[in-house]
């Protein structure tokens, strides 16, 4: 029985690769290496969002996971805040390029 759990979770892929991050902090901040920047981290965010929605379309009643999407979006929206506070044009391009309504 353990050795059937174990061998379904190796087989699971990660959707968050390093890589992948990488590639998402090259295409919205400055470099792949800009990881403190809001641009970067709100764009982390937009993408990991997406996955869980995907996730919770399948899974209705993964409470936990709910959870976790209520609470990345409430950090995406204050980085966002925080970014329309200090520099609108930067909040205005970042909205525009990952497509988020506000």
């Amino acid at each position: 029985m353990q050795a059937e759990k174990l061998e379904t979770f190796k087989d699971q892929k990660m959707y968050l690769t390093s890589e992948k991050k990488k590639e998402i902090f090259k295409d919205y901040g400055k470099s792949e290496f800009d990881t403190g920047s809001p641009e970067g981290q709100v764009s982390l965010f937009t993408f990991r969002i997406k996955h869980l929605t995907e996730h919770l379309k399948q899974n209705k009643k993964d409470l936990s996971t709910r959870r976790s999407l209520v609470l990345l979006v409430g950090k995406r929206r204050k980085l966002l805040d925080y970014l329309k506070k200090k520099d609108i044009e930067r909040y205005r391009a970042i909205i525009k390029k990952l497509g988020i309504r506000k």
